[in-house]
């Protein structure tokens, strides 16, 4: 792939702040008059090419909290009420998205001038970095400019045809990933922000879920997972981590709370075998809450 690409950042340029000009530029509805606007978004990149009706980014302020489960199952979920769905795996320095469906150790193709996505099934296909690497312990050591050259090429040459929706999993945090597919995608629906239920990472959340607001992305909602742990004798639930840490934040910021997951041998299994947990037997507590969780999803993006 290319990587010879140059980026302006914002923090470069000398604009007005949003202190100083009184507005979030990208996402205000005044954008397309204001001076202050025009000045921030000159020279920033054009939107993809790509047709799709909508986009809904999956995050974390922190990793280690199962926002790839969450992004695998929720695609999942989507294509399972008929939907055309994309899954981009955007965790460039650590893609484990082909690993949680099964499919390492695939390659990519190119059909006349575009990539051709892995096909997962008839209506449901992916992209990760981890189909252009020799193997599965190969780093990624790249700048933001090439990531960010990376994540154009995976909207814009990638042969998706016409989606209903674009799942994208995102690395912890909120630097270049995140911006650049907010800058580059078009339709973006919202962001499910993935949390567990302990204060460290309801803190970390909180920012995640304040820096989508910030450039004028709703948060579609809140997921909490390893919400207590499902004993495998027993079966009943051991506040491992505590609970409700996920739907404290969600009722602080005013959004969803989509549902908790809790801990439990057979989610972790299915992730290692490369079958999503939403598709597993339905007999057991965590898949009933995998389950609710998932529709919530669903209700909330196809909100209009």
């Amino acid at each position: 792939m290319d990587t010879d690409y140059e980026f302006d950042t914002m923090a470069e340029r000398n604009v007005p702040n949003e202190e100083e000009c009184g507005h979030e530029c990208e996402g205000c509805p005044s954008s397309s008059t204001c001076e202050s606007a025009g000045a921030k978004t000159a020279g920033l990149p054009k939107k993809a090419d790509i047709d799709v009706r909508h986009v809904v980014l999956v995050l974390s302020g922190k990793g280690g909290v199962g926002k790839s489960t969450v992004s695998v199952n929720l695609a999942y979920a989507l294509a399972a009420h008929g939907y055309k769905v994309g899954l981009m795996d955007l965790d460039i320095h650590g893609p484990n998205i082909p690993k949680m469906l099964g499919l390492e150790g695939q390659r990519l193709t190119i059909l006349g001038n575009m990539i051709e996505p892995i096909k997962v099934t008839g209506n449901l296909a992916v992209i990760s970095m981890a189909f252009l690497l020799p193997d599965s312990s190969t780093p990624v050591i790249w700048r933001g400019p090439m990531k960010m050259t990376a994540i154009s090429q995976f909207l814009s040459e990638v042969d998706w045809g016409p989606l209903d929706f674009l799942v994208v999993d995102l690395p912890p945090g909120t630097g270049d990933e995140a911006l650049s597919i907010i800058q580059l995608a078009p339709n973006v629906r919202g962001a499910v922000i993935v949390t567990t239920p302990q204060d460290v990472a309801t803190m970390d959340a909180m920012k995640a879920a304040k820096f989508v607001k910030k450039l004028g992305i709703p948060v579609i909602g809140i997921v909490e997972n390893m919400s207590g742990l499902v004993c495998p004798h027993c079966k009943e639930e051991i506040d491992l981590f505590g609970s409700g840490g996920g739907k404290r934040i969600a009722g602080e910021l005013g959004v969803p709370f989509l549902g908790s997951i809790p801990i439990d041998p057979d989610l972790r299994k299915a992730g290692d075998e490369g079958r999503p947990f939403i598709i597993r037997s339905k007999d057991s507590p965590t898949w009933k809450a995998v389950d609710h969780v998932m529709e919530e999803l669903v209700t909330e993006v196809e909100k209009e």
